[in-house]
């Protein structure tokens, strides 16, 4: 018998292609459909209907079966609740980090070795090489869409268990593929986040869950230019919304005073203030279980978006680390991960605090 493979659809072209290429493949594939969010559940910020058709719709072209299966208690209790202390802590979470973590690997990988699978497949552009007993995560071969530092978190565990099947491919080749088998989300847009933020004014989002505590805005010398709605509706970094404006260049979030309230901000993109030489972290995650050598050249990035930068790890403990860059980092956002790499392969990160 065929090994069988469940491989998480979302109902867009990534995943649908990491199951066709499986298929194709000689593998037993079924697809499973994750719900991670019921609270406020509607078509004008959600997909969530509409991409459960389209995985359908994919899957009956690959001819594979499809389950939907409900993860939205999962999803609350262990990212969604740790999502909303962060922002009330003042500081920024990345909850796809803790979502592939908690549910994309954990929940997802228990319900589908009840089915019978020994092995799990996602659309992820990332890559799991084996070198002796010891799995290793890299780099996607599209640099575009390496999403390798929101799977930073993974374990030695999960890892063995995970195929990346387009892993080693570029975007447009897989809307290729999709598009000469006909499936038909091959030109579906990507999502651009989270579900249960969808496209909704985030604010708004924010303030369902959150107190607004109304406090003053400052510039770096200390002198009062405006009011913030609260704190943890502001990310170190942010230029638009603030709500200071005048002659000059524009203003950025540059800090947050917990204990006074105060929001500091900072006329240029490369104020002082927004460059950081250095960084703590905490809650250390490691691909192989163990933390990078003290003192070792590494490269790190600070959020997804930015660009690696050369650095060194110069304490390594447990829970945490403290990394000096070559090179000032832009808006060292607490909350986000610092995810660090030895050429392609992911050691694994911490939250920067």
């Amino acid at each position: 018998m065929a090994e069988r493979i469940v491989v998480g659809m979302s109902g867009g072209v990534d995943s649908s292609v990491a199951a066709l290429l499986l298929k194709r493949e000689g593998y037993d594939v079924v697809g499973l459909f994750m719900k991670n969010w019921e609270d406020d559940d509607t078509d004008e910020y959600c997909s969530t209907r509409q991409d459960l058709l389209d995985a359908a719709a994919a899957a009956d072209v690959i001819g594979i079966d499809l389950e939907a299966v409900n993860f939205a208690a999962e999803y609350k209790d262990r990212v969604f609740a740790d999502f909303l202390r962060e922002y009330q802590a003042g500081r920024t979470p990345n909850p796809d980090v803790l979502c592939n973590a908690e549910i994309k690997f954990k929940s997802f990988l228990d319900h589908a070795i009840k089915l019978g699978a020994t092995r799990i497949a996602t659309g992820h552009y990332a890559r799991v090489l084996q070198k002796g007993a010891l799995h290793e995560l890299h780099r996607g071969t599209d640099a575009a869409k390496d999403q390798s530092y929101f799977l930073h978190r993974l374990t030695q565990a999960q890892l063995s268990k995970v195929v990346f099947p387009i892993g080693n491919r570029i975007k447009s080749e897989v809307r290729r593929i999709a598009a000469e088998a006909h499936l038909p989300n091959h030109a579906k847009k990507d999502s651009t986040g989270i579900c249960f933020i969808g496209e909704r004014p985030f604010r708004e989002f924010l303030n369902r869950y959150l107190v607004r505590e109304p406090g003053p805005i400052k510039d770096a010398s200390g002198k009062s230019i405006g009011r913030h709605i609260g704190l943890a509706f502001y990310t170190i970094g942010q230029r638009k919304g603030i709500g200071v404006g005048g002659a000059g260049a524009a203003w950025y979030v540059a800090g947050k005073d917990m204990a006074a309230n105060t929001l500091i901000a900072v006329q240029g993109h490369d104020h002082p203030r927004l460059m950081k030489s250095s960084l703590a972290a905490q809650d250390a995650s490691w691909i192989s279980g163990a933390a990078p050598v003290t003192g070792a050249m590494h490269s790190a990035r600070t959020r997804y978006r930015q660009a690696d930068s050369p650095c060194v790890v110069t304490r390594s403990e447990d829970e945490g680390i403290a990394v000096e860059f070559a090179r000032p980092q832009w808006a060292v956002t607490p909350g986000q991960s610092v995810v660090l790499y030895d050429g392609a392969a992911c050691l694994g990160g911490a939250v920067i605090n």
